[in-house]
């Protein structure tokens, strides 16, 4: 009978099996040592992880159990961390002791993490972590431990915006490319923006339209941006307008009628198409704010306005077609136009995965469902626009 004298002390982490194959094939200790050819003490050695065998004894073992080496031992990963910058806001925990669910970018040459929690209400049940915070932090720099291999999480496009279709082209940029995915941060066309600009995003998503000129966005961004070093692509043209109830028992057909005493707004934050909108109708019809019952009353997302509304926690509120058909409301067309995702060109280059969103947009599939959607036209989808005249 050979002893264990080739086991030595382990030094990598060992996922070790060899008890529940045992027991699984109903031995004893005793009884494996001696169809193994080893001592009953090297088994408990082995079982209790304080040796880890040589070659020849684990190929003895799993000859005996009927399984593979690997499936008795095998490495255990080590978690990777990585450090990053934090954007976004912590949820808050009185204990601390939670760890905190993130989402993990390259953005440029930057990491940047952000709790997934900020992606939305809904979403953070519909979408998987990338690492976890699992202490908090005095700082802007943060310590995650990945939950996923760094190559799926540098194949993930971030976007910031307000329209929730981005989701729909995230589900079909993987159908094309299983290792890419798409996050969407909701937030207004000017906050977008800003993202963009301090790198904390790969693209922005805004919706401006300037009655001056009758054009969308490219007014505002020759303003906005420096230089022309990014690509303006049509998302999609959709129909802005007034999200009453059903019926509209309170008769809001303008912006104006939302001066009316009995009416309540809900309203979107300052930098929003929505709140543009709102706001040239009211200088338009000689209005001041002020007078608007619930103007200070802010939702972040057209499908916050328009489930503010459906709830009758306000009377009416400025929002997109999608989003009064999802909620089943009465809607008052305004205005149409485009919404447009600003991409900084250095990062269509060198980011392995946003060209292949970019032509996944201009799909038939994909532009069918989003025309099923209601109130959107993907006529231009895909268009690129040249922010400055060459």
């Amino acid at each position: 009978m050979r002893h264990i004298d080739q086991a030595t002390d382990s030094p990598l982490p060992v996922a070790n099996h060899l008890k529940s194959f045992r027991l699984r094939k109903g031995l004893s200790q005793s009884e494996l040592a001696a169809r193994a050819g080893i001592t009953r003490q090297a088994i408990s050695a082995i079982e209790s992880n304080q040796y880890l065998p040589a070659t020849g004894v684990a190929l003895q073992l799993s000859s005996v159990l009927g399984c593979r080496v690997e499936d008795l031992f095998s490495l255990v990963p080590a978690e990777e961390m990585i450090e990053g910058v934090l954007v976004g806001h912590l949820p808050v925990d009185g204990t601390q002791r939670t760890p905190t669910r993130v989402k993990v970018s390259m953005v440029g040459k930057r990491i940047v993490v952000r709790p997934v929690q900020d992606v939305g209400e809904l979403f953070p049940y519909t979408i998987s972590a990338d690492g976890y915070l699992t202490s908090p932090s005095s700082g802007a720099s943060v310590r995650v431990t990945l939950a996923r291999d760094r190559h799926a999480i540098e194949q993930e496009i971030w976007v910031a915006g307000c329209d929730p279709a981005i989701f729909l082209a995230g589900e079909y940029l993987r159908r094309q490319k299983d290792s890419a995915s798409v996050v969407g941060w909701t937030m207004g066309s000017r906050a977008a923006l800003q993202a963009l600009e301090r790198r904390e995003v790969h693209v922005a998503g805004i919706h401006l339209y300037d009655p001056a000129t009758g054009e969308s966005n490219l007014p505002f961004l020759r303003r906005w941006l420096k230089g022309s070093g990014y690509d303006v692509i049509t998302f999609a043209t959709w129909e802005e307008g007034l999200l009453v109830r059903p019926g509209n028992p309170k008769s809001i057909r303008t912006i104006a009628d939302l001066a009316d005493s009995p009416v309540t707004l809900i309203n979107r934050e300052e930098g929003s198409g929505a709140r543009l909108l709102l706001d040239q109708g009211l200088r338009a019809a000689g209005i001041a704010p002020a007078m608007i019952r619930g103007y200070d009353h802010i939702a972040r997302s057209h499908f916050d306005v328009a489930r503010a509304v459906a709830t009758h926690q306000a009377d009416g509120g400025i929002g997109v077609r999608s989003a009064a058909r999802q909620f089943g409301l009465d809607f008052i067309p305004l205005q149409t136009t485009r919404y447009d995702l600003v991409v900084p060109k250095p990062y269509v280059k060198s980011h392995p995965a946003l060209n292949h969103l970019f032509d996944t947009l201009t799909t038939k599939a994909f532009r069918n469902e989003i025309d099923a959607l209601g109130g959107y036209d993907t006529s231009e989808t895909g268009k690129i626009h040249a922010l400055r005249a060459a």
